[in-house]
């Protein structure tokens, strides 16, 4: 299970990377796609829109299932990975780096002590 040590994670397993002050990019853990299994389909419902922490900002279609992608932290959906739309099979492939899914601005920077290390995250995981 690969969990990298430089993101944060929520018990919903979703990661963020924190890419500057005012940017932060989201997608899902790697448990959270093998438990999915072959991702055929990304929707994202509220590009553009501020959201709550831990409101559904979109949905990630499998091929048994559709699971809620909830919002890590308050601030705007500024950006959609668009290669998902043509390839939704990169969350599968490489979850971290090119299954990226939104890009956040404008978040509530003290809601960032509320995310998990990559530590806590594996003692959800019960590893």
């Amino acid at each position: 299970m690969n969990i990298p040590g430089n993101l944060k994670y929520t018990k919903d397993h979703e990661w963020i990377l924190i890419k500057s002050e005012n940017e932060i990019i989201c997608g899902i853990t790697d448990f959270a796609q093998k438990e999915l299994g072959d991702i055929v389909y990304v929707d994202i419902e509220r590009l553009g829109e501020v959201i709550e922490k831990e409101e559904v900002f979109g949905t990630v279609e499998a091929v048994k299932t559709v699971s809620d992608l909830f919002m890590p932290i308050s601030g705007k959906v500024d950006m959609f990975n668009d290669e998902l739309e043509e390839n939704p099979q990169l969350i599968n492939q490489d979850p971290y780096e090119k299954g990226w899914i939104i890009k956040i601005v404008d978040f509530e920077k003290s809601s960032l002590n509320d995310l998990l290390s990559a530590e806590q995250y594996q003692e959800l995981l019960g590893l």
